[in-house]
């Protein structure tokens, strides 16, 4: 329902552009813009390797045996994340702690996916990059700090009543009793913190929190020599780990994923962030995005039509 006024405004820039799928030329780079069914291999293939976790592409109907042993390979070991391909908003995302993770997850997947070695980093953020482009410089336009799900003890209560006590933790409640079954009664010593969930997903219980205070301009150098690298993309965020805040303006990350048209300035779901400023965010943001798009249909990029946006829609996670 929060979305409705975008897909308004939406349908007037479709109108203005005569393509209801305009922005699918921001990012030429990507596949329809990176808004619905992009490849993540493809894109993560754009980006300089030093930036990248360590990675394996698995095609669908993959022998059980044949994954392990490209895991093998590649030289990974457990834990890791495993992902679809194609995919929104965390869907089918999981933690593969074990081999027998990695079998269950394998019984339920029947798409092509990513296994990428698990970040272990504390610090988690999205960087929101655009550059228009007939210009030379862009610029970082939002920032999001992740907050993982976690509990914290005090000594006396016990795995289930911290949980219970954490408004984002009782939502997640029946995957979480599941999850630590054997530890629900378990007191935590005062101050022991237990990460409950280590992927950094809103539907996961991550909490967002606004880091716009983290923008200057040696953040906007980075990722502007970065995103220059990256072959046809102008509009996007990065999804990123690190040891912590400081190490973004060395260069000293991780990329585990680049959302082009698709993304949002995530920092607007901090809990004490105003609806008014989320929905002028919003509405800056795919008024660039059209402005973007057009600049590039100018230079001869084709929009993409009706019936091919109709078809990726319907192939896509986008909704569901």
């Amino acid at each position: 329902m929060v979305y409705i006024p975008i897909f308004i405004y939406w349908l007037y820039c479709g109108l203005k552009a005569r393509a209801i799928f305009y922005f699918s030329a921001a990012n030429p780079g990507i596949r329809y813009g990176g808004l619905i069914g992009s490849s993540k291999k493809q894109i993560l293939d754009l980006i300089p390797e030093k930036y990248l976790p360590v990675s394996v592409f698995i095609q669908n109907g993959t022998s059980e045996s044949q994954v392990f042993e490209n895991v093998e390979n590649a030289g990974l070991s457990y834990p890791l994340i495993a992902k679809p391909d194609v995919g929104e908003r965390g869907w089918h995302v999981a933690f593969i702690r074990n081999s027998k993770d990695m079998s269950d997850y394998l019984d339920h997947i029947n798409q092509d996916f990513i296994l990428q070695e698990y970040l272990d980093m504390p610090f988690e953020a999205g960087i929101f990059y655009y550059r228009f482009p007939d210009k030379e410089y862009g610029t970082v336009s939002s920032v999001v700090v992740k907050e993982m799900l976690s509990i914290t003890g005090d000594g006396q209560s016990t795995f289930l009543q911290l949980i219970y006590q954490k408004p984002r933790a009782r939502f997640q409640l029946k995957k979480l009793e599941k999850k630590f079954e054997n530890e629900l009664d378990v007191v935590l010593l005062a101050g022991e913190t237990r990460l409950l969930e280590p992927i950094g997903n809103h539907s996961r219980g991550t909490a967002f929190l606004n880091g716009n205070s983290l923008i200057n301009q040696n953040l906007i150098d980075v990722f502007d020599k970065l995103s220059k690298q990256i072959d046809g993309f102008y509009y996007g965020r990065f999804d990123v780990r690190c040891k912590d805040e400081h190490a973004l303006y060395s260069g000293d990350f991780k990329i585990m994923e680049l959302n082009g048209a698709a993304s949002e300035p995530a920092h607007i779901y901090a809990p004490d962030y105003p609806l008014v400023k989320g929905y002028r965010s919003l509405f800056h943001h795919w008024r660039v995005l059209y402005k973007i798009s057009r600049i590039n249909h100018r230079k001869g990029i084709k929009y993409m039509s009706f019936r091919t946006g109709l078809y990726a829609i319907k192939h896509s996670r986008l909704f569901g």
